[in-house]
C-alpha cells in the first residue's frame, strides 16, 4: 500500500471529452484542492458542453476490474461516484465499495439528465434505493433531481426527506424562476445544517457544475474539513469556477 503526502480521492464517473464534467473534470477540482485524483469510467459519452449524443455504458464487472488494482495499491478512504448506468448497479457498486473498506464514505452525485437535456433514467429509484441511500455519507442532488428522486415537489422538503438517510447537499441552481440569490443548502436528519447564499450570476451556467461541486466536497473530506468547513470551503470555489468565465466551461482557480 503505498501512501503519500497527498489523500486520495477516487472518482467513479464518466468521460466527458471536453472534460468540462466526469472523471476528468474531477481530476481538475482533486488537484486544485491537493488531493490526489484517482478515476475509474463508467460510460464514455459523446459530447460537448453544449451538445448532448449518445454514450456507451461500462459494464459493472469492468467498472470493478478497474477499481481493484487502485484498492490494491492505494489508501482510498473517499469515493465520488457520478454517471452510473441504474439503481441497480449503484447498489452493487455501493456494495462493492464496502467490502474493500467498511469505513469508506461514498458521495453520490445523482446525475439523472445532462445539462444539454439528455435523460439518462426514467426510474424513480426512492424507495428501492433507501438501503444505498443509508451507504452514502453525501447525496448531492440540485432542485430537480431531489425532486425526482422524492416525488416531493418542494426541493427543500425533498432534500428533508433524503437527508434522513444520508448527508444531504441540495444545490440551489437550476430552480425556477431565477432569483437574484442562489442557496445551498446542507441537511441532516430532516434539518438544515448550514445554508450557502450566493448571488445569481447572469452568465454562471456551467457545464459539469454539479460534477464540480461533488469532487469539491470530497476534496474537503479527503483533507478532514469538518462538514461545515467542507461546505464553506466547496461554495466559495463554486463561486468563483462559476464566475470565471461567460461560456458554459468553467476554468479551476484557487
Amino acid at each position: 500500500m503505498i501512501q503519500t503526502e497527498r489523500p486520495y480521492v477516487l472518482s467513479i464517473a464518466g468521460l466527458d471529452p471536453s472534460a468540462g464534467a466526469g472523471i476528468l473534470a474531477d481530476v481538475k477540482v482533486f488537484e486544485l484542492n491537493q488531493v490526489y485524483g484517482l478515476s475509474v469510467c463508467t460510460a464514455l459519452t459523446m459530447q460537448h458542453d453544449a451538445d448532448f449524443r449518445a454514450l456507451e455504458w461500462v459494464p459493472l464487472p469492468t467498472i470493478l476490474n478497474q477499481c481493484q488494482p487502485l484498492f490494491e495499491r492505494y489508501p482510498i478512504e473517499i469515493v465520488k461516484v457520478g454517471l452510473i448506468e441504474s439503481f441497480a448497479v449503484l447498489d452493487q457498486l455501493t456494495d462493492w465499495l464496502l467490502q474493500q473498506n467498511p469505513g469508506i464514505q461514498i458521495i453520490w452525485d445523482p446525475i439523472l439528465k445532462a445539462s444539454a437535456g439528455f435523460t439518462f433514467h426514467a426510474e424513480s429509484p426512492y424507495v428501492a434505493f433507501e438501503s444505498v441511500l443509508r451507504r452514502l455519507r453525501i447525496l448531492t442532488p440540485n432542485a430537480w433531481e431531489a425532486q425526482q428522486l422524492t416525488g416531493i415537489d418542494s426541493p427543500l422538503e425533498a432534500a428533508k426527506v433524503l437527508s434522513q438517510y444520508c448527508l444531504v447537499y441540495l444545490k440551489g441552481g437550476h430552480v425556477e424562476p431565477v432569483e437574484e440569490t442562489v442557496t445551498d443548502y446542507f441537511l441532516r436528519e430532516g434539518e438544515v445544517l448550514a445554508a450557502y447564499p450566493a448571488p445569481h450570476l447572469p452568465q454562471g451556467e456551467k457545464h459539469g457544475s454539479g460534477c464540480v461541486l461533488s469532487s469539491a466536497l470530497a476534496a474537503g473530506l479527503a483533507k478532514g474539513q469538518s462538514i461545515s468547513e467542507t461546505g464553506r470551503s466547496t461554495r466559495q470555489y463554486m463561486n468563483r469556477y462559476l464566475a470565471s468565465t461567460p461560456y458554459l466551461l468553467g476554468f479551476h482557480t484557487l
